[in-house]
């Protein structure tokens, strides 16, 4: 897929029937102009139920350390390696669960993008000059605590109306994102490549 534009899977996709499928809907969008290809690494979070903390200060702090640890924790982040593409169902919630620091992490490991069906992205002017591929429903500048909750990684998640699965490959630029199943990729490339030259 190395080289291939988001238009030009698409047409490899149309080649072997998958007409209807792997095109993230266009509300999706990137960060900034940017492209990217790599293998799907997943992630699934749900909205927190509460209660809401009513504490407020030095022991908030507290509850906060508390739900780092319990509630809405990364453990994906320590699988990642070099050529995955981080992909990240939110719920369609409102928050910043990839800012600055976890992107610039993510990214020294080898992550090489950020797909995410909600928000999802936060510090994004620093994460712009970091220059760390995302495409996302929206930006977001609420912290996690109290608005998510890690579920399970390494599942099938969707996102924009695709099923991702853990291993297939995403492709994405300004066109916005396609997502290969594993299965099909070979023959996807193949006429891919046909159809870009």
């Amino acid at each position: 897929f190395k080289d291939l534009r988001v238009a030009d899977v698409r047409d490899g996709m149309d080649w072997v029937g998958y007409h209807h499928y792997g095109t993230v809907d266009h509300s999706i969008r990137p960060l900034y102009r940017t492209r990217a290809i790599g293998i799907a690494r997943t992630a699934r979070y749900i909205p927190y139920e509460g209660p809401v903390p009513r504490c407020t200060g030095d022991e908030y702090t507290d509850w906060v350390k508390y739900y780092y640890s319990e509630v809405c924790y990364d453990p994906w982040v320590n699988d990642i390696k070099p050529g995955d593409f981080i992909c990240i169902d939110v719920a369609g919630v409102d928050v910043g669960l990839i800012g600055s620091n976890k992107s610039r992490t993510c990214k020294k490991k080898g992550a090489v993008g950020f797909l995410s069906n909600g928000g999802g992205i936060r510090d994004t002017d620093e994460v712009i000059r970091q220059q760390i591929p995302v495409w996302c429903k929206f930006v977001s500048q609420g912290m996690d605590q109290a608005r998510i909750r890690y579920i399970e990684k390494d599942v099938p998640i969707a996102i924009g109306g695709v099923a991702v699965y853990p291993g297939d490959i995403v492709v994405a630029d300004g066109d916005g994102v396609v997502v290969v199943p594993r299965k099909v990729a070979r023959d996807v490339a193949k006429y891919a490549k046909r159809e870009n030259n």
